[in-house]
């Protein structure tokens, strides 16, 4: 598989994950979700999840199964909002390593391409699970306004990169 289509995501949202909706994720077929932690449901700056975020997942959690999955080693940082959304969840994930993704793709008991990959980074998050055969959600990074342009400097080089090497988002 060329790198232009392992960093090609199946879908790309253009908006935070508060906007994937159950209705959407059923139009995929999708049955399972692994989410980023930092940025994808969280900025980095912040140690815990807003109100939205909980009643998102809350609205999740009847029609998916949800595990988190961080490349942050901060097992106190991401296993409190794991407890704070009462999803199970890996930390230190290394991704775009396929090890601990697989794990809780496989804890879910779910054919792999019933589960979605979403993150906001295409290196790691829609890497991995492209590697894996998930199906890859790519959405727009949750940050601090006063850290917004830093923060975004590492996605726009991933996304010129990706243009560089045959990959849309589209």
């Amino acid at each position: 598989m060329s790198w232009g289509k392992l960093l090609q995501p199946d879908l790309v949202l253009g908006d935070c994950v508060l906007h994937l909706t159950p209705e959407l994720l059923q139009r995929h077929q999708i049955r399972g979700m692994v989410l980023d932690v930092d940025e994808t449901l969280v900025p980095i700056t912040e140690k815990s999840v807003s109100e939205d975020l909980k009643g998102w997942i809350d609205t999740l959690k009847p029609h998916l199964s949800l595990w988190l999955v961080s490349n942050n080693i901060s097992q106190t940082r991401i296993g409190n909002i794991a407890e704070t959304l009462n999803l199970p969840y890996i930390s230190g994930a290394g991704k775009p390593s396929r090890r601990k993704l697989k794990r809780a793709v496989e804890a879910m008991n779910l054919p792999i391409e019933q589960v979605a990959m979403v993150g906001d980074r295409l290196f790691t998050d829609v890497l991995a699970g492209n590697r894996l055969g998930m199906f890859t959600i790519l959405v727009e990074p949750m940050v601090d306004p006063e850290i917004m342009p830093s923060a975004n400097s590492v996605r726009n080089f991933e996304v010129l990169i990706s243009k560089l090497l045959g990959g849309s988002l589209h």
